[in-house]
């Protein structure tokens, strides 16, 4: 098939044509999956890997401007799909079942959720003990998320104001805990 049979193809495939994108996937597998086998190192990844260029190439065909670059256009897609791949997939080591078995679990167990509930119910404490300034400040960025503009924003002052504000309020936040944790100790 030579360039010019493929970009017809291209331009059916653009207009819906389901045996144009057919002859194209069929034609063009062994290129990507070799390209895929070669980043990947892996026949399994490769063969996944280029089932996902195809499905993407159907969302994003009709976007190509230019059908007689489609070739090198699927190739870049490929190349870059299995980067992301690979960046994403990062290094898996294989592991013994006994390794398994001694492995942590991630969740909490109830003694941990236990202290964390505790530890949050001081903090709640300490932090009613504050400043109605700090407390806001600290609430703001740390309990609701806001970012530094935001509480700008809405605090009405400049964002060095509200970096200082964080500041003194972490400080004093500090200040009241000991104090807290040396009444618990008495």
């Amino acid at each position: 098939m030579n360039w010019e049979e493929i970009a017809q193809l291209v331009v059916r495939a653009q207009n819906h044509d389901h045996q144009a994108f057919s002859q194209l996937v069929e034609q063009f597998t062994p290129t990507v999956r070799s390209l895929a086998l070669a980043r990947l190192r892996n026949e399994n990844d490769a063969q996944e890997l280029t089932q996902d260029v195809f499905i993407h190439m159907l969302r994003k065909l009709p976007q190509l401007r230019d059908p007689l670059c489609f070739a090198g256009w699927l190739r870049q897609m490929t190349v870059r799909m299995a980067i992301n791949r690979q960046t994403r997939k990062g290094l898996l080591r294989q592991v013994e079942g006994d390794q398994l078995d001694l492995a942590a679990a991630k969740g909490s167990n109830p003694l941990e959720s236990i202290v964390q509930s505790e530890r949050a119910v001081e903090l709640h404490d300490a932090l009613d003990r504050l400043k109605p300034v700090d407390r806001a400040t600290l609430v703001a960025f740390y309990l609701r998320g806001r970012s530094l503009k935001q509480m700008a924003r809405e605090f009405e002052v400049p964002i060095g104001t509200i970096k200082r504000r964080l500041f003194v309020a972490r400080n004093r936040l500090k200040e009241v805990l000991e104090e807290m944790a040396e009444l618990v100790e008495i």
